[in-house]
């Protein structure tokens, strides 16, 4: 008795000799293609029980056979992981939907904050007084008051700065005056205290020659008058004041 399967192996052309690969196309022939599908079925549905089992995974698998029949596969169960399905691809949609309203704002902003910058260069060119031909009367006038108030500003600042430093300038020199009048005293004073430590020796010569006693005679005594050194008796002589 021979198997369509045994008859397959010998007379389908898609099978190489050993263990060669297979060319993936159409099985033309309805008993090879039936017979191919239940092997391939049974292996894909021992996959994903494999799949959930080693891997702790959420699988579910749906094949409809050409004559329209089902076989489903499913750890938990295959309506509960469609629903997470389309939840999941909601979830995606929205979050792309998201980005390209994000993505269109920020476009949209780049080009108002394009024109902005642009407006602002040609603003400073004709501050600069260039690129004025494509100016009306108007607009000139305008610029011509805005720059004459910006001249005023500009002024009225300046002599602000310069009022501020000449009265710094005025109080430092009243401190620095006060400060060379205060040594001027000071040094006066030091020479004067030097003048009367000068004079201190004489005056006290004085007082010893006034406090010097009298004899009976009104004349000052010759021991008085003898210097520090001391001469030989024969030398000493009696000394009278007239």
């Amino acid at each position: 008795m021979e198997y369509p399967n045994d008859q397959s192996r010998e007379t389908s052309p898609q099978r190489k000799s050993g263990r060669g690969k297979i060319e993936i196309k159409r099985i033309e022939n309805t008993t090879n293609r039936q017979v191919t599908f239940c092997k391939r079925r049974n292996g894909l549905l021992k996959k994903a029980y494999e799949l959930s089992v080693l891997c702790d995974a959420e699988v579910s698998l749906i094949v409809f056979s050409s004559r329209g029949r089902l076989y489903e596969y499913a750890n938990n169960s295959v309506r509960a992981t469609i629903e997470r399905y389309k939840k999941a691809s909601a979830d995606t949609s929205n979050s792309s939907s998201v980005s390209e309203v994000n993505a269109q704002f920020y476009q949209q902003e780049a080009a108002k904050l394009s024109l902005q910058i642009g407006s602002l260069q040609n603003t400073n060119r004709n501050m600069l007084g260039e690129s004025l031909s494509s100016l009306s009367m108007k607009e000139l006038k305008s610029l011509e008051c805005r720059l004459e108030k910006g001249i005023s500003k500009i002024r009225s600042k300046k002599n602000e700065l310069l009022f501020s430093e000449i009265e710094y300038m005025q109080k430092r020199e009243i401190d620095l005056h006060n400060n060379n009048q205060l040594l001027r005293a000071k040094i006066a004073e030091n020479e004067r205290k030097q003048q009367n430590m000068n004079l201190m020796p004489g005056e006290a010569n004085c007082e010893i020659m006034h406090s010097q006693p009298f004899d009976s005679r009104n004349y000052f005594q010759v021991h008085a008058l003898q210097p520090a050194n001391q001469y030989p008796q024969q030398d000493q002589m009696a000394l009278q004041l007239v």
